[in-house]
């Protein structure tokens, strides 16, 4: 993406109904008609398309990436699923998916393909070219595979399988109706073609907190591009992206219910010793990110005229303060007031430097040496080649925050548990 605010004429895609967020965070959610880039009349059943393709099983109970008995001895389980399938939504008469509605038994399958698929056009279009998936050698396509017996949802080699969870009340709750979820899966598959697989379990342990980090970055960007998150997002904040909102949750699944959030003051002096989860090692850099969208969405509320430079001072002084909250809400309810649309503009501005801005740092990235500071390093280089150097004090200055090039992460202090990516289904790779 060379020009992130360059507007061009965008031919007619395939239409879905999606969730933006989760549909179990309130009583009555409304879906979001959206399209993704594949033309009308390319999708089929299932759905189905040239980059992936839906299945609903039936009977299936083994997840894929087990490892499991073979005529040649153990080995991996991966698709296709040659057994029997539910009844696949099909498109109208004019290619599209929107008769497919929630309650339908069709719906969910049609969502898991919408919010994979959508996620991916939204990162080609930063990256600019296509992403060629990182198990090419075996598969032209991404199997998207629902399984309710999954307490998880991932992808590996081949495939991106969903369950759900049913410990809100007892409700089953499917993953793949929750678009952070399968964004998140998707970033995987991005920055394991872009930046490489693991080549062995010698990579620096910020490899996998980067991991976490990006995939969750491809999450929030991605959910900036539903117009409804945004309205939502600056009318509950009126522009004070450091409140508690729906951008910095993940994987929202009741009330107040969440993964982990991207405005964090973690640092990674706190994991100089050593770390156990990579998923709470990613904090300081996804933290770090979420303070560079944010204060590049100052800089256009500034550029624009919609605050003022004393107003963007006083930010910076109060951030982490106690005074932050009561002093600077009332200047954004002001400022907000005059200028709606003017606000969201600068956050869509915000969206789409950062989104450009992390696809190019992302494609200078090695896993074998990969770490924060190297993410930082790439960044600039970036802010250089794009700007002359624009955001370099914004970069540098919350990098620093975080301790990312003071220190570097320590060693794993314990043995890497089922929730790590480490030995899990994303990184095994069956024997070519």
């Amino acid at each position: 993406m060379d020009d992130p605010f360059e507007l061009e004429e965008e031919a007619p895609g395939t239409r879905f109904l999606l969730f933006p967020q989760s549909p179990f965070r309130t009583a009555e959610p409304v879906p979001e008609l959206i399209e993704i880039s594949a033309p009308p009349g390319s999708i089929g059943p299932g759905p189905s398309g040239p980059r992936m393709y839906a299945v609903n099983p039936r009977g299936k109970t083994i997840p894929f990436g087990a490892i499991v008995p073979g005529p040649n001895g153990p080995g991996m389980y991966l698709p296709p699923w040659h057994g029997q399938t539910h009844p696949p939504p099909e498109p109208d008469e004019d290619g599209h998916f929107t008769h497919i509605l929630p309650g339908d038994p069709a719906f969910e399958a049609a969502h898991l393909f919408a919010a994979a698929h959508f996620t991916l056009d939204v990162w080609e279009e930063y990256f600019g070219h296509p992403i060629p998936w990182h198990f090419a050698r075996d598969y032209d396509r991404l199997e998207l595979s629902l399984l309710p017996g999954l307490d998880n949802a991932h992808i590996g080699w081949g495939f991106l399988e969903t369950g759900g969870t049913s410990e809100h009340g007892g409700e089953y709750r499917a993953y793949s109706l929750n678009f952070d979820v399968v964004a998140h899966e998707i970033g995987h598959a991005i920055i394991y073609s872009i930046a490489g697989m693991p080549v062995s379990e010698d990579v620096p342990g910020e490899y996998y907190g980067f991991h976490e980090s990006a995939a969750d970055m491809v999450a929030i960007i991605a959910s900036l591009h539903f117009g409804s998150v945004v309205e939502e997002l600056l009318e509950s904040t009126r522009g004070n992206l450091y409140t508690f909102n729906q951008l910095n949750r993940f994987a929202e699944l009741a009330g107040n219910a969440q993964i982990r959030m991207a405005a964090n003051t973690r640092t990674l002096q706190e994991f100089s010793r050593g770390w156990s989860s990579e998923h709470d090692l990613s904090e300081p850099l996804t933290g770090a990110m979420f303070d560079i969208l944010v204060d590049i969405f100052h800089e256009r509320l500034l550029v624009h005229g919609l605050i003022t430079p004393e107003m963007e001072d006083l930010s910076d002084q109060l951030e982490e303060t106690p005074y932050y909250g009561d002093v600077m809400q009332a200047l954004f309810d002001a400022r907000y007031a005059l200028d709606p649309e003017g606000f969201r503009l600068a956050l869509l501005e915000a969206r789409d430097f950062l989104g450009a801005y992390l696809a190019a740092a992302w494609g200078m990235l090695e896993a074998g040496n990969l770490t924060y500071a190297a993410v930082e390093t790439a960044l600039l280089a970036v802010d250089r080649a794009t700007t002359g150097g624009a955001f370099q004090t914004i970069i540098e200055g919350n990098f620093r925050m975080r301790g990312i090039g003071l220190v570097q992460a320590g060693p794993r202090l314990a043995e890497a548990d089922e929730a790590s990516h480490a030995h899990s289904v994303r990184t095994r790779v069956p024997e070519g």
